[in-house]
């Protein structure tokens, strides 16, 4: 079950990223209630999971799964660079993540 919460922690760190950038500064009233609302989940999401996650793997593995999708989410819809190195790393971010999961 950590392992689920941690993901979904993972993903919701994305989408408070997302909602951070749409804020403008905190400047927009509905991404900034996005903001704060995804960010007080994923971080609750965290804590539960390192209940049993030794902590260094359990945010290792928080930050890669928030890292890669905001990459992804700033290359389909922000347009963004979608270079072949870009992509390249984050597949190697992705490879450390499974990897941790795997010696877990």
């Amino acid at each position: 079950m950590a392992w689920i919460v941690l993901v979904v922690s993972g993903l919701l760190e994305a989408v408070w990223a997302a909602a951070l950038a749409a804020s403008q500064g905190l400047s927009r009233l509905r991404p900034s209630l996005l903001f704060v609302a995804a960010l007080a989940a994923s971080m609750a999401g965290l804590g539960y999971a390192l209940r049993s996650i030794p902590v260094g793997t359990g945010y290792a593995v928080w930050v890669g799964i928030g890292a890669v999708c905001t990459a992804v989410y700033g290359m389909v819809f922000l347009g963004e660079a979608a270079t072949t190195a870009r992509l390249v790393c984050l597949a190697l971010i992705v490879g450390g993540v499974v990897g941790l999961k795997v010696v877990h």
